[in-house]
């Protein structure tokens, strides 16, 4: 969740077609319910990042990154469709920024 209360995962979710919506929900709680869990479906980014990686239809892969906070919660940071061999810089960066701020957050 932002400072001004959005939940930019969310919203990116929702603007995905059902299907993919659905695929990427379940390897979401896959890794969910099953952490710690890795490949194929969860790899580790450094600095206490993950992804879960969906495979979906088009031979497309969705990545939604996350950490898991103090309290044992697995909290959504950003969420792409990856189109490109390795995952942006830009992208980390606004995953691991969104980490930061989460961070600051809790007591």
């Amino acid at each position: 969740m932002t400072e001004a209360g959005n939940e930019p995962v969310r919203d990116w979710l929702k603007k995905t077609d059902r299907e993919d919506r659905r695929l990427i929900g379940e390897d979401i709680k896959t890794v969910e319910f099953g952490w710690p869990i890795g490949m194929p479906t969860c790899r580790p980014m450094g600095d206490g990042l993950h992804e879960v990686r969906a495979h979906l239809p088009g031979n497309r892969i969705s990545r939604v990154f996350f950490y898991i906070d103090k309290l044992q919660r697995m909290v959504l940071l950003h969420a792409i469709i990856k189109k490109t061999k390795t995952t942006t810089d830009d992208d980390l960066d606004l995953a691991r920024g969104n980490k930061r701020k989460h961070e600051k957050g809790l007591p």
